[in-house]
């Protein structure tokens, strides 16, 4: 079994797109490793460790995170290097994708993160949530469509709010 020290980095960038705070998503990290340590001996042996301490983290959150309303800009923390060298525009583009993840309802916005910037599977993002990969793939998919919607009436507040289509990729 690989230590919990590993799994740090992945578990710190959830919580804080989870919290959109460095010192609520700090406390998070340690909730979640010290519940993961008091309840070690629940762990299945041959399981994969960083799925059940995101479990366990999504867990926490819910419990007693959830009530509480998100900071305007909760995805200052995370890291903006791109492969590339940015342009000012890009640094907007980043702004604004931040701003419209945060509008995202707490199911949709937990499922996007997961499968997008942790690269968990459908069906991993469903076991860490507890609910079908069918429910993960519908948030997903709500939640993609009401970012473009953001994102397209914050490029043309004149939109008359409807939604662009998007193209399936399969």
């Amino acid at each position: 079994m690989d230590s919990f020290e590993a799994h740090l980095p992945r578990l710190r960038r959830y919580a804080i797109a989870l919290t959109g705070d460095q010192h609520a998503a700090d406390d998070l990290v340690q909730d979640t490793l010290e519940r993961g340590w008091r309840k070690l001996s629940l762990f299945r042996r041959g399981s994969r460790l960083d799925r059940w301490l995101m479990t366990i983290m999504h867990n926490v959150f819910v419990n007693q995170y959830r009530s509480r309303t998100p900071p305007s800009d909760p995805y200052h923390e995370l890291s903006e290097e791109p492969s590339s060298r940015a342009t000012q525009t890009d640094a907007l583009e980043i702004r604004d994708i931040r701003v419209a993840i945060a509008q995202l309802p707490t199911e949709q916005r937990e499922v996007l993160l997961l499968v997008t910037l942790e690269e968990y599977s459908y069906a991993d993002a469903a076991k860490i949530l507890g609910t079908p990969q069918g429910t993960v793939m519908s948030r997903l998919s709500r939640a993609r469509a009401k970012l473009a919607t953001i994102l397209a009436n914050n490029n043309n507040p004149s939109n008359d709010n409807h939604p662009h289509s998007l193209r399936i990729v399969k």
